[in-house]
């Protein structure tokens, strides 16, 4: 039980900050059963005493019964029970509307902190699967495992409290048999249903990833002629998880079988006990039948807690996966800022630098040691494979070194805030990231306050604004998911345009004229040219093959074998 709460305190910490929304709409819960259960006493005491008052008229025996008082109060508990209902499901399912989006933000601001290499032990469908389905998991948590059971505890001790005004024996016994339903349907049901909740989660997770395996690796897998083979893996993955969610539904189907057995006995005690004290004249007929339909309401109080409870493993997977997400990814406080400014760019300076990727054998980078002088440029040339991406990496701070110390102003960048980061560097990677929306959008991803003349000039650098004017929609065109309605080179410029809409320290260019023509390349460099004036600048190509298109560069190195060579000779600028 402590295991559990360790696990689960610091989700409850965000329900804490709201735990006055929390207990509002535990209190609409209850108004709202309670209504119910009124109405249900109320009406059944109405209908007996007019059937009564009736019989006695008709035998010719005095009789008077006041409608009024009972109409009226039928009439505002159906109406208390609906406008109750509906106010509930709106505020209850906006508080957990609100707690999923505090957890989401939560989480993905862990997720931000992590360094590449720490990312790249999962799939990213896997942390997807965290920031959705396992924070959507708690759902069930919070609306279910919460409010549910602590409106039926107090439904019970008001059902108990208003039948002791007439029968205090058999409130004892009511407040008896439902405290242990209680019991039962809680501990009972988690204690049940927590074995195949948890591995429910599990098996979710799994048959995602083959999923999507399929889907991503259908040329590989139809290449090797293994298409059929890994289709079959996911079918019996299919059949295990289909198999374990029936035993889990049997298993909520028991308690809710419980919870009508349990009432239906119940009812059937009270009927006999009050029937006896009807017969001794301790209270009328219109009072029993109004206990008997209140205790036979209780039904819909307790039928909810089975569902809820046999799924508390799931919640508790899913909890134990996002306690897994490490808070942070560099020792020590962060700092704030970089400490020099931008106006002259950035030094940095790597010493004796090393660097391995988990569960690998070999060190990617060997002892590299390098310093380039604020606002200037070196070109690092390098087959794939040889480091680039990885030297890139460690200078920006998202990764941090096996051993060395690399400085960017001063500061050790994995440790300098990440919005500090983002605005001091920028890269230009081999992977283009476009989203599913307009050019414009694209573009002011990089800066939301851009105008559309800055847009239309950002274009004009990387030679796409006549291509653009083109376009019938010109900067609302639509760009498709992940750039396809572009050709790969003019995806790559769009990524290009919106970086320089930015005023970065360092600029780090991996591969910028790959898949673009000679005269577009030309055209680009002199665009690069002005923009990377007093800006510290590394480009990262595989080799040169037009210094032409490097301008202004100072200082040469080459990646092979975990090592940079570095020609501190040739310190002329290429033009």
């Amino acid at each position: 039980m402590m295991r559990l709460y360790r696990e689960f305190k610091p989700w409850l910490a965000l329900l804490v900050r709201r735990r006055q929304r929390f207990l509002i709409g535990s209190l609409l819960v209850w108004v709202t059963l309670i209504a119910g259960l009124s109405l249900l006493g109320l009406s059944g005491w109405f209908i007996t005493a007019c059937a009564l008052a009736g019989i006695a008229l008709a035998a010719g025996l005095p009789s008077s019964l006041d409608i009024y008082v009972p109409g009226g109060g039928i009439r505002f508990f159906a109406l208390l029970r609906t406008v109750a209902r509906y106010i509930e499901r709106l505020y209850n399912h906006n508080t957990v509307l609100t707690l999923l989006a505090d957890l989401r933000f939560r989480v993905f601001g862990y997720l931000t902190r992590l360094d590449d290499a720490s990312l790249r032990r999962r799939r990213a469908s896997d942390w997807l699967s965290r920031l959705t389905a396992d924070i959507d998991t708690l759902d069930n948590f919070y609306l279910r495992l919460l409010i549910p059971p602590l409106v039926a505890l107090l439904c019970a001790m008001a059902v108990s409290a208003f039948i002791a005004v007439w029968l205090p024996s058999i409130a004892i016994l009511v407040g008896v048999v439902l405290g242990l339903l209680w019991l039962l349907l809680t501990f009972g049901c988690a204690w049940g249903g927590f074995a195949n909740s948890h591995q429910q989660v599990s098996d979710q997770s799994t048959l995602r990833h083959l999923v999507v395996d399929q889907v991503q690796a259908s040329a590989e897998l139809m290449s090797y002629q293994t298409s059929d083979w890994h289709r079959h893996k996911i079918v019996l993955q299919e059949k295990r998880s289909a198999a374990n969610q029936r035993r889990l539904a049997h298993k909520a189907a028991l308690g809710n079988a419980a919870v009508s057995c349990i009432t239906g006995a119940l009812v059937l005690a009270v009927l006999w006990f009050a029937s006896v004290a009807f017969v001794d004249g301790q209270v009328s007929g219109p009072i029993l039948v109004m206990v008997i339909l209140i205790v036979l309401g209780v039904n819909e109080v307790f039928s909810v807690l089975p569902a809820g409870f046999t799924k508390l493993g799931a919640s508790y997977a899913a909890v134990q996966r996002l306690n897994a997400i490490p808070h942070t990814n560099a020792e020590g406080a962060p700092e704030l800022l970089f400490s020099e400014g931008r106006q002259g760019g950035s030094s940095i300076t790597l010493n004796q630098v090393s660097f391995c990727y988990p569960q690998m054998l070999e060190n990617v980078l060997n002892g590299i040691s390098f310093s380039l002088p604020a606002g200037q440029k070196v070109v690092i040339t390098g087959v794939s494979g040889a480091g680039k991406s990885t030297l890139a990496q460690l200078i920006m701070g998202r990764i941090t070194p096996t051993t060395g110390e690399v400085s960017v102003a001063g500061c050790t960048p994995s440790r300098v805030l990440p919005e500090s980061r983002a605005q001091h560097f920028a890269l230009l990677s081999q992977q283009i990231d476009l989203f599913d929306g307009t050019l414009a959008e694209n573009l002011r991803i990089a800066n939301p306050q851009a105008s559309d003349e800055q847009l239309w000039v950002a274009l004009a650098q990387v030679a796409l604004s006549s291509w653009a004017h083109r376009q019938p929609q010109q900067l609302n065109t639509p760009v498709g998911e992940k750039g396809q309605q572009l050709s790969g080179g003019q995806a790559r410029r769009v990524a290009l345009a919106r970086l320089l809409l930015r005023n970065p320290a360092v600029v780090i260019l991996d591969e910028p004229f790959a898949g673009i023509d000679a005269q577009t390349a030309k055209h680009i460099a002199g665009s690069l040219r002005q923009w990377l004036a007093n800006k510290t600048g590394i480009y990262l190509i595989h080799q040169i093959d037009d210094e032409s298109l490097l301008p202004g560069v100072e200082f040469f190195g080459h990646l092979a074998e975990g090592q940079l060579i570095t020609d501190t000779d040739m310190r002329h600028e290429v033009n």
